[in-house]
């Protein structure tokens, strides 16, 4: 029998554990309930006392319901939720795990479900699912549903939703276990939808040579998940043909990875091809958010919820360096691919982000930071020309087989 593990305030929100718990097991799973309550006692019993979810990280939990610090209660039990989650999974009673709440709870159990490895199911029935997720989420693959109304009691809409939230999770772990393919060496690819053709195609060229390509979408949580995957050590190389996360960062975009990206790869010591990709452009949400001091820039509405803008030559020429310091620093094999005849679909000669100065600035400043234990490679093709995908591919390739993936 399945177990999903129950992570929850339950001296404010017993009920409504009790009624998920309910359908969990006529659903035929088994549960295990986790109080992380420190306002007053549970409502309901638990299986694991929130004294016990205190004392997994050190702390005790009457000193800590008596200094009345209401924020430092909810940290130490995220901490201590985090490591009872991690423990019964290792001890193999955590197959899912479930929450409901509000602020509060939310960033309890999600610290929990974000330490919990990829592909266990993991959901949150959260006030906080319609706000910026980000936080809540990381780079884990937790699923947020809407509470709707405030987790404040049962009522004949929150008891749908929950109902709905506990059949769910009663779904993904009782589902017939897949089977394992062939182990393949992982690649880790990063796209945007300007540079989808050479990351198609050089996908699909690696795969044909028996390796499995992992693709991200560099949307910020993207290539923070690329780059926490690479840093676990999962895969055997990277094929890094869109860096556009490192242009937001720079200019205050809103969808940057943060100033750790496009490293890595460097620390781990694994072959990684580089390009340029989408290195002509900053995002920003719908027309209206672009912020008034880039109303004279170079703006193009790629949809009506994104909103690009041309970066100028002084931006290009400061993440040229930024590219050339970060893999000047790698201790793999390092190759930068420089598309000169455009970095995306639209800054090809003829599109709306052509810009001659721009290119050139952020080439040259790549030519003069490179260390020379980076293979700069200058092709007169665009990132999308087949033939500029395959030489990426050709070189990660031949970089893993000599590694002996």
């Amino acid at each position: 029998m399945a177990t999903v593990v129950l992570i929850g305030t339950l001296d404010t929100k017993g009920a409504e554990y009790g009624f998920v718990r309910e359908r969990l097991h006529a659903a035929g799973v088994d549960t295990v309930l986790v109080d992380c309550g420190t306002a007053g006692a549970p409502v309901i019993e638990p299986d694991v006392p929130a004294s016990e979810v205190a004392a997994a990280v050190g702390a005790d939990l009457a000193a800590l319901t008596a200094a009345g610090d209401r924020g430092d209660a909810v940290t130490t039990m995220a901490r201590g939720a985090e490591a009872v989650a991690l423990r019964l999974h290792a001890e193999g009673r955590l197959d899912g795990l479930l929450a409901i709440g509000g602020s509060g709870g939310t960033s309890i159990a999600s610290a929990a479900a974000r330490a919990l490895p990829i592909g266990v199911p993991k959901l949150i029935v959260s006030t906080m699912a319609a706000s910026d997720t980000r936080p809540i989420i990381g780079e884990s693959d937790l699923i947020l549903a809407a509470s709707v109304v405030d987790v404040a009691g049962l009522n004949s809409l929150s008891r749908r939703i929950l109902a709905n939230a506990a059949a769910a999770m009663a779904g993904m772990v009782s589902q017939p276990a897949l089977e394992r393919g062939a182990d393949r060496p992982l690649i880790a690819a990063s796209m945007f939808g300007v540079t989808t053709p050479s990351v198609t195609q050089a996908r699909e060229q690696l795969e044909a040579s028996g390796f499995e390509v992992l693709t991200f979408h560099m949307t910020g949580t993207g290539g923070r998940s690329m780059e926490s995957l690479i840093d676990g050590g999962f895969v055997a190389g990277v094929l890094d043909v869109t860096t556009t996360e490192l242009c937001d960062e720079l200019v205050g975009g809103v969808l940057t990875a943060g100033p750790d990206r496009l490293t890595a790869a460097g620390r781990r010591g694994i072959p990684q091809a580089v390009s340029l990709g989408a290195l002509d452009m900053v995002n920003f949400g719908p027309r209206e958010t672009v912020p008034a001091a880039f109303d004279d820039r170079t703006l193009y509405v790629h949809n009506d919820q994104i909103t690009l803008m041309r970066t100028t030559p002084e931006e290009c020429a400061a993440l040229g360096r930024e590219v050339a310091a970060k893999l000047s620093a790698a201790t793999g094999p390092t190759a930068l691919f420089v598309p000169l005849r455009g970095v995306s679909m639209i800054a090809v000669e003829g599109g709306p982000f052509h810009d001659a100065a721009a290119d050139e600035a952020l080439f040259a400043a790549v030519r003069e930071g490179v260390g020379p234990n980076v293979e700069l490679i200058e092709l007169d093709l665009d990132v999308n020309d087949p033939a500029f995908s395959k030489a990426m591919a050709d070189w990660l390739e031949a970089r893993l087989r000599e590694a002996g993936a």
